[in-house]
């Protein structure tokens, strides 16, 4: 808009100056002058909202007609439903199935839009996971108009993101009341909206997800993130990081009670939110420390130096 006001008041502004607002020429409010191709020159007011109405009374026309030819299709099938035909669950069910990860996501975004007092998640890394910029765009967006409402955000992650690029984006991005805190462990994804909705995962790859109303289940999600929120270190705004003992860092200390209790490498990769090799390098960097030449070996040292006695 200031762009805007500037072409008007001095009749142009150099076609350079449009990179940094480039809807203004989209919006058709700018266009290039005929006789010098580095300038551009505004429309008049009154004429481009004429134009921009015409082009949204144009969308609600060709939506009604839309609307009109559904409406016509399906008249002709209501007779057709036999009476085991049932209505699917409406938004006031209890617990909804939600087919793709992108209903899940359009679900979330939704009920996040009329969202007004607080948000508890749980989000475990995936290694494997790309991420994609729109997406998180699409939900730093979504999550800041929350927290402009004077909602709140409490969210909970593995120890290993910490650091990582894509976390750190994510909360230098939001402003509000927004704090994250983090674990050697988590559950699997958990959403919990206003502590009226939830959505958790319905499948292994997350395909299928799971909207939950139900005030007893909703009940029993909050008290469980409550308790693993108290006992998380926190991540942001403010980080507290947990101490190094003996040589043995917090996330070898992790490590070594999961390889006590017999799981795989590939086992402590995905429980603690890192992949395999890097889970491998840790178990070799304990072993080194410990003085281990064997993964059996490994076991009965880690038993013998007591670094699994001390609290967590």
């Amino acid at each position: 808009m200031d762009l805007y006001r500037r072409a008007l008041r001095e009749g142009h502004v150099a076609a350079s100056a449009a990179k940094a607002a480039p809807c203004l020429l989209d919006f058709g409010l700018l266009h290039l002058a005929v006789d010098d191709l580095e300038r551009l020159q505004p429309v008049a007011p009154m004429v481009a909202l004429q134009r921009l109405l015409r082009t949204s009374d144009q969308r609600i026309a060709d939506e009604r007609r839309r609307g009109q030819h559904i409406a016509d299709a399906f008249a002709s099938l209501a007779s057709l439903a036999s009476p085991a035909v049932t209505d699917p669950p409406t938004s006031t069910s209890t617990l909804t199935v939600i087919s793709s990860k992108e209903r899940t996501s359009q679900a979330i975004a939704e009920t996040m839009a009329t969202a007004r007092t607080e948000a508890l998640t749980i989000q475990p890394y995936r290694p494997l996971l790309t991420r994609r910029p729109e997406v998180h765009e699409a939900a730093v967006t979504r999550d800041q108009a929350f927290l402009d409402r004077g909602g709140r955000i409490r969210a909970l992650y593995q120890h290993t993101v910490r650091h990582s690029p894509y976390t750190r984006a994510r909360y230098d991005h939001l402003t509000g009341d927004v704090e994250a805190r983090s674990l050697d462990e988590i559950t699997e994804r958990l959403i919990i909206i206003d502590r009226t909705v939830a959505f958790i995962p319905a499948s292994a790859d997350r395909t299928l997800a799971l909207e939950v109303r139900h005030p007893a289940l909703i009940a029993y999600f909050v008290n469980t993130f409550d308790r693993l929120w108290r006992l998380a270190a926190p991540m942001h705004p403010q980080a507290v990081e947990q101490a190094t003992l003996n040589g043995i860092t917090p996330r070898q200390h992790a490590i070594a009670a999961l390889l006590v209790e017999g799981h795989t490498d590939a086992d402590i990769a995905e429980r603690l939110g890192m992949n395999v090799r890097t889970a491998r390098v840790h178990i070799a960097k304990l072993a080194a420390t410990l003085g281990s030449e064997s993964r059996a070996q490994l076991g009965f040292l880690i038993g013998r130096s007591g670094i699994l006695d001390r609290e967590g």
